[in-house]
């Protein structure tokens, strides 16, 4: 039935978790009335590109048994019908699930990933309202959610929850707050260790992905909500965490540290391939060789980014201006390419498509200082725009024929 999700697989004995007893405020309750204990477990990301963000749940421990209950956001069905076209299209259904933690933890164990608990000080009817609203959602008529990468995914669910819980309180502390991440950055920095994942997600991400995100969108990553909840006070105004237990030890990479971007780089490797390019001006077949991957990368690259913007649901990549570095017009540009490998000169069609092309990138640079809508997206312009000008100035221009049959 409901297989598990890319990030969130299994775990590791937590006979003397379950059995420790509630401090504080919790523990006097108890003394009343069973009031379950409530943590919120952060495993750490692994090596796997879906395991690149790490991931979270929440534990509910049960005052009578001792048993851990781990409600778990992070489960999807492959087996639904139309799954790969809707999660193309944008449109993917994920799952609630509540399982044993030792066994949700046991994987993590295996592929040393660590993980840790975070016990919450609530009063007795908060907690016990956040256990029988999970185990209401946890029932098959009630696990399904729409998901969405950065509003609603593994840590933004129990995000959610727990500010139910709180009535509202663990918005209020959170939203005003930001220290001037954004999606993108979050994305970029968590998907370095794999180049190509992190290009996807800066070639991919539109506008939507670089506003300056507050402490509470910032927790759609688990370990940016571990650190929120720490700061974050419960309704009688105590911490709201009451303390913290190291579950499984972390024994492979760390999770990336912050660090600025630089775009000069990118700007001193773009116009070194535009040098690169007017360099070889007088051998237009060898160009055109070099040009016939980039051209094809582009069509492919533009292409993919219409289909995000006109055609899914994958909002954060809607209005993509990387569209104007990466342009499905370069299409056009291939079958003037192969005619200049076989000594035959492009029409007229190919040369206007050449400096129509450069013209759209020029135009990105342009919209990227007006700063009409917040795209950062500068890396591109100036690593692309140096490049499509030189092929433009080279070869949108009649070649002669002496250049043609050069060697």
């Amino acid at each position: 039935m409901v297989v598990l999700m890319l990030a969130c697989l299994l775990g590791l004995p937590l006979q003397a978790l379950a059995q420790q007893p509630p401090t504080g405020p919790v523990a006097a309750a108890a003394t009343q009335a069973p009031v379950p204990r409530i943590g919120v477990v952060t495993m750490q990301p692994g090596t796997i590109f879906f395991e690149r963000f790490g991931h979270d749940a929440i534990v509910v421990v049960d005052p009578l048994t001792g048993a851990a209950t781990s409600y778990n956001f992070g489960y999807f069905d492959p087996g639904e019908p139309d799954f790969v076209s809707r999660f193309v299209r944008g449109e993917m259904m994920y799952y609630l699930v509540a399982l044993p933690l030792e066994q949700d933890l046991g994987y993590y164990d295996q592929a040393g990933r660590g993980a840790s608990v975070q016990w919450l000080d609530l009063d007795p009817a908060q907690a016990r309202a956040l256990a029988a609203d999970l185990a209401e959602r946890a029932k098959p008529e009630n696990a399904r959610y729409r998901y969405d990468y950065y509003t609603a995914n593994c840590a933004t669910m129990v995000r959610d929850t727990l500010d139910k819980a709180l009535g509202g309180g663990l918005h209020a502390q959170l939203s005003g707050r930001s220290r001037g991440n954004t999606f993108r950055s979050e994305s970029v920095r968590l998907a370095s260790p794999a180049p190509w994942m992190w290009l996807g997600f800066d070639l991919g991400l539109g506008p939507f992905a670089d506003q300056p995100l507050s402490r509470w969108q910032e927790a759609f990553v688990p370990m940016r909500l571990a650190d929120a909840l720490r700061q974050v006070r419960n309704s009688e105004g105590r911490p709201l965490v009451q303390s913290e237990q190291h579950l499984l030890a972390h024994r492979i990479d760390p999770e990336p540290a912050e660090h600025a971007r630089a775009w000069w780089p990118w700007l001193v490797l773009g116009l070194g391939l535009g040098a690169g390019v007017i360099a070889l001006r007088r051998r237009p077949r060898l160009l055109a060789a070099l040009a016939l991957p980039f051209w094809t990368f582009s069509t492919i690259a533009g292409g993919l980014l219409v289909f995000l913007w006109g055609f899914s649901d994958h909002h954060a990549a809607w209005a993509n201006r990387n569209l104007l570095q990466l342009s499905p017009l370069c299409l056009l540009l291939l079958p003037g390419a192969i005619g200049l490998l076989r000594r035959r000169a492009p029409g007229r069609l190919f040369r206007i498509t050449l400096w129509s092309v450069a013209l759209l990138s020029l135009a990105g640079l342009v919209l990227h200082w007006l700063s009409l809508q917040a795209q950062y997206n500068i890396q591109w312009i100036v690593l692309l725009l140096p490049v499509h000008a030189a092929l433009a100035w080279v070869l949108g221009r009649r070649l002669p024929r002496l250049a043609l049959h050069a060697h």
